[in-house]
């Protein structure tokens, strides 16, 4: 028999309510045949109440002491209770990954970007060194003023 400690769900249709239970692997998720149940969880309060998660920790220490295992809800609960270390995150597969096709996608779309981004870079400081230069160095000449001719009448 392989004990598990987890959640049975129990409150009202759209307002749920969990019970943190000691049960058979084997059973249902709600099954009268649970052996303890050892805390509460309400997902209805906010995440930062204390009622939130209510949990016996001696009877949580003594049943994984016999070998029941925490589903994984009840597993993070008890590493926010420091009872016991976090999993370590695990790396993605390779069924996880994109194909090589996609990944070459993205890299030559990247590359792409790159290269524009140091032409457009160029392009600004050339414009802004040629803006410069030519105002320092060569003079405005003003253009010779329109004639003006008066016509005289008679």
């Amino acid at each position: 028999m392989a004990t598990v400690i987890r959640l049975a769900r129990y409150g009202a249709k759209k307002r749920p309510y969990y019970h943190v239970v000691v049960t058979d692997s084997r059973n249902a998720r709600n099954s009268g045949a649970i052996l303890e149940t050892i805390g509460k969880y309400n997902p209805m309060l906010a995440k930062d109440d204390a009622k939130r998660v209510i949990l016996d920790i001696e009877k949580v220490k003594s049943w994984m002491a016999k070998g029941a295992k925490p589903s994984d809800r009840v597993y993070k609960f008890l590493v926010n209770a420091g009872l016991v270390s976090a999993k370590p995150v695990p790396t993605q597969t390779k069924k996880n990954q994109p194909s090589e096709k996609t990944q070459m996608k993205a890299k030559d779309k990247a590359e792409k970007l790159a290269k524009i981004a140091e032409e457009k870079a160029a392009a600004e400081a050339a414009a802004k060194a040629a803006a410069e230069a030519p105002a320092e160095e060569t003079p405005v000449e003003e253009a010779p003023a329109a004639e003006t001719t008066e016509t005289v009448a008679e």
